[in-house]
C-alpha cells in the first residue's frame, strides 16, 4: 500500500511540473529551449481567417519562458497567416527569443482593419522592448500596400516596426508591398540585418526598404532592396551605421535624412556605406537637410559604389523641401561636415552627376571626393557637376567639381 501511495504522489508531482492533460509544453518554464508553434494555438493559416489571437497567445507563452531557456516561436511553412495590426510586447523573461518565419504572413486588404479608437494604427506588425530577439527564415511578409498608395489616402502604416529591441538579429526573409516603410528601426541598439529581399513597385509612394531613427550600432548587409522610395534612410538621432553589399534599385538610393524639418535639432554621425550597387535609382548617395533646422550630419563615408543608369548619383542638399511645403530661404541649417565619396563609378541618366548645394551661412566642410568616375548613359555626352558653398577636395574626379578644386 505504501508503494502505491508513493507512486500516486510521484505521478501527481510529474503532472504538475509537465502540465499533463493541459497543453503540454506551452507554459512550462522548466523545459530547455521549448518551441511554440502557432498552429498549436489554433492558428488556421488559410490567409482568410484572422490568426492574430493565436499569434498573440503563442507570443505570451514564449515571453513567459524563464531566463535559462531560449524559446522558439515557429510560423510553419505551407501556410499563409492573416494578421491584423498586432504588437508583440516585451520585456520577456528569456534573455534571447527566436522567431522562425517559414510560412507567409499577410496584412488585411482593408484600411478599416487598422482603425482603433477612431485612429489609424501607424504600424502593422510591431515588436517593442524585446532584448535578444532573433527573427529569420525563408517566409514572406506581405503588407498588401496597394490599398494605401492611392493619392490622398490617409497616413500609411509601417509594415514591420522594431522599438527598443536591443540585440536584434533579422535575416533571410522576403518583404513585399509594404503599406509605408517595410522595416522601421526606432530607438534600437546593436542590430544586424542581413540576407533580406525587399520589393515594391517603383511607383509605390513612401515604401522605404529600411528606415533607421534614434538608433546606434546598426549593420545592414548582403541584401536586395528595390522599392518606391529610399532603399535605406538614416534619420535623426542615429549613429554608427554600417551598410555593406546592398543592391539597390528601383528606389531613391541610400539617404542620410531628411534632417531638421520644422526647425528641429537633429544629428547623424558615423555612417559607412561600402560595396553597394545602384541600378536605375532616382538618387544614389544623398544627404538631405531642411532649412531652419539645426544639428549636424558628420563623419559619413560612401566607398566602392557602382552605379548603373542612376538619375542623381551624388547629392548633398541643404535646401531639401518636398512638395507642398512652400519652403522659404532661412539662415539656420543642419551642418554637414567630414563627408567622403571614394571609388564611386558608373553611369548617370542625367547631366548632373554631382550636386553639392550648401547654405551660405552654414555650408558644407571637409568634403572629399576621390576616385570618382561617373559618365553618361548616352555615348559621347558629358556629365557635369554643380557646387555651392562647399569646402574640401576633389581628387581624380570626373566630372570635376570646381568649388572643391
Amino acid at each position: 500500500m505504501q508503494d502505491l501511495i508513493s507512486l500516486i504522489l510521484l505521478f501527481y508531482k510529474a503532472s504538475t511540473i509537465w502540465n499533463i492533460g493541459s497543453d503540454v509544453g506551452k507554459t512550462d518554464p522548466t523545459i530547455v529551449n521549448p518551441t511554440f508553434n502557432v498552429l498549436d494555438y489554433k492558428a488556421i493559416g488559410d490567409g482568410i481567417k484572422d490568426d492574430s489571437n493565436a499569434f498573440m497567445e503563442a507570443w505570451e507563452a514564449v515571453c513567459r519562458v524563464d531566463t535559462s531557456a531560449t524559446p522558439t516561436l515557429i510560423i510553419p511553412s505551407g501556410k499563409t497567416f492573416l494578421l491584423k495590426p498586432i504588437e508583440f510586447h516585451g520585456p520577456c523573461n528569456a534573455s534571447n527569443i527566436y522567431v522562425q518565419v517559414l510560412g507567409n504572413i499577410v496584412a488585411p486588404n482593408d484600411i478599416s482593419e487598422y482603425i482603433k479608437d477612431d485612429e489609424i494604427d501607424d504600424k502593422w506588425l510591431g515588436f517593442s522592448n524585446i532584448t535578444g530577439l532573433v527573427i529569420d527564415g525563408f517566409g514572406l511578409i506581405n503588407g498588401q500596400g496597394s490599398i494605401w498608395w492611392a493619392p490622398n489616402t490617409c497616413k500609411n502604416a509601417k509594415a514591420l516596426r522594431f522599438h527598443k529591441c536591443n540585440g536584434l538579429r533579422l535575416s533571410g526573409l522576403r518583404h513585399v508591398n509594404s503599406q509605408k516603410n517595410h522595416i522601421s528601426i526606432f530607438q534600437c541598439n546593436d542590430v544586424i540585418i542581413s540576407g533580406l529581399h525587399i520589393t515594391a513597385p517603383e511607383e509605390s509612394p513612401n515604401t522605404d526598404g529600411i528606415d533607421i531613427s534614434q538608433s546606434s550600432h546598426i549593420q545592414i548587409k548582403d541584401s536586395f532592396i528595390g522599392t518606391g522610395d529610399d532603399c535605406v534612410a538614416i534619420n535623426g538621432g542615429s549613429s554608427f551605421i554600417n551598410i555593406t553589399n546592398i543592391t539597390c534599385g528601383p528606389g531613391h538610393g541610400i539617404s542620410v535624412g531628411s534632417l531638421g524639418a520644422d526647425g528641429n535639432n537633429e544629428s547623424v554621425e558615423g555612417v559607412n556605406v561600402q560595396n553597394c550597387n545602384f541600378s536605375r535609382t532616382t538618387n544614389g548617395l544623398r544627404i538631405k537637410t531642411w532649412q531652419g533646422g539645426s544639428g549636424f550630419a558628420r563623419n559619413i563615408s560612401f566607398q566602392q559604389i557602382n552605379l548603373k543608369a542612376v538619375a542623381n548619383p551624388i547629392i548633398i542638399d541643404q535646401f531639401y523641401c518636398n512638395s507642398g511645403h512652400g519652403c522659404k530661404i532661412q539662415a539656420s541649417a543642419v551642418k554637414v561636415s567630414n563627408v567622403t565619396f571614394k571609388g564611386v563609378q558608373g553611369t548617370s541618366i542625367t547631366d548632373k552627376a554631382i550636386q553639392l548645394s550648401c547654405s551660405k551661412t552654414v555650408g558644407c566642410s571637409d568634403i572629399l571626393l576621390n576616385q570618382i568616375n561617373i559618365t553618361s548613359t548616352v555615348g559621347g555626352k558629358k556629365t557635369n557637376s554643380s557646387c555651392s558653398n562647399a569646402q574640401g577636395k576633389c581628387i581624380n574626379c570626373y566630372p570635376p567639381v570646381t568649388c572643391l578644386e
